[in-house]
């Protein structure tokens, strides 16, 4: 704040020499002044500090993130489908003949059960994250209370409330937006992605671990191609005979002329192959990095807390630190409460059937209003 302060200070002064000692014409006389107006503003304001200015210096960088995110939202959810499609692909026209060859019939229903299961539970969370409003505050003068007033939509904001600069309005229990999903991520959606997170890691997993020895012996074979296609370029040494220069049998000869001429593998084995180096590459790298931003939320949901209100709560832990204070979240229910609050468990069943199977239930509450330090007993007795 010092710093900040006291450069604006030698700014003024600066300027105010300036129209002191030179007379300028009364063109120039106006932005000047609408120019000292604005840094006076600036020093005066009480409400002024370093994360003002540097949230107004890269303002033009925010701009520019927003309008790119907003236009290629489509084309991000394309390469969702496309990528995700394509290994779907690969595993029925590669895999799943090769399963059903090989495999023992229990090994067999294990993988077509938990393959189809999976596939059923992305793409259903992954179209009800994308189809779902997020939700959002009520435009008109209502008797919810609100915590404040949002500066760009000038309507009142509910607790947890936030304003997005791509969708242009505020979303409720705003998490973030979400390029993947081309839609925020708020109260009414925020299941819906983060169970399509979690199944998408299951799936890239299982495809990584199953396909494994797959990957090993397909890259082998890809290389051992390449050295064949390469030893067809030079001279073919088969057999000893060949080796010291003693002429071979007219029989021999034959059969070293017909191995020459045909290959020993296909286009088809070859897009095989790749197919599977393709797909193992692909599943591990996003279960990889999937699964850290699904083990993030994870600790979020269990700490009742949004990746907004992360950041809000970390300040205000840190500000109460330095009075001797300690902060709590007043959203946070208890780890156990948490969960049952994100995915609507209200009896026993409903952890197998609204978690492990397709559900279109709505979340727990309006996301308008929220209890305040609720009681520490379970707020759904299961």
């Amino acid at each position: 704040m010092r710093p900040c302060s006291t450069v604006m200070h030698l700014l003024l002064r600066c300027m105010r020499g300036c129209c002191r000692q030179s007379r300028m014409p009364r063109r120039l006389k106006r932005p000047l002044s609408y120019i000292n107006l604005i840094f006076k503003s600036l020093y005066f304001n009480s409400l002024t500090n370093s994360d003002v200015v540097f949230d107004s210096i890269l303002e033009p960088v925010f701009w520019m993130v927003e309008i790119v995110t907003r236009w290629f939202g489509m084309v991000f959810v394309f390469l969702v489908v496309a990528l995700t499609s394509s290994v779907i692909f690969i595993a029925y026209y590669c895999l799943l003949p090769l399963v059903l060859q090989t495999y023992s019939p229990g090994w067999i229903m294990w993988h077509v059960c938990y393959g189809h299961w999976i596939i059923v539970m992305i793409a259903f969370h992954y179209y009800k994250a994308t189809s779902t409003p997020p939700g959002y505050p009520p435009k008109m003068k209502t008797d919810v209370p609100f915590v404040s007033v949002c500066k760009k939509c000038i309507i009142p904001k509910p607790a947890r409330s936030h304003h997005c600069g791509i969708c242009k309005t505020c979303i409720l229990k705003m998490d973030h937006h979400c390029p993947w999903l081309n839609n925020c991520v708020g109260h009414y959606n925020h299941r819906y992605f983060f169970s399509f997170c979690l199944f998408l890691t299951m799936g890239c997993m299982y495809c990584s671990i199953s396909g494994r020895n797959l990957f090993i012996d397909a890259y082998n074979a890809i290389d051992q191609f390449r050295h064949m296609e390469a030893e067809k370029q030079g001279v073919p040494v088969t057999g000893i005979g060949l080796l010291i220069g003693i002429a071979p049998s007219e029989g021999v000869a034959g059969k070293v002329l017909q191995e020459v001429s045909q290959p020993p593998y296909t286009n088809k084995d070859r897009m095989f192959h790749k197919s599977i180096i393709y797909m193992w590459v692909l599943t591990s790298t996003v279960s990889v990095a999937l699964g850290a931003l699904t083990l993030w939320h994870a600790i979020l949901i269990t700490r009742g807390e949004t990746s907004i209100e992360r950041h809000i709560n970390n300040k205000e832990t840190k500000r109460l630190a330095k009075r001797g204070k300690v902060y709590r979240n007043p959203f946070s229910y208890g780890k156990i409460n948490n969960w049952k609050v994100f995915f609507g468990v209200e009896k026993r069943s409903h952890w197998l059937t609204r978690i492990f199977l397709p559900s279109g239930h709505t979340p727990y509450g309006d996301g308008l209003t929220w209890d305040i330090y609720p009681l520490k007993k379970d707020m759904m007795p299961v």
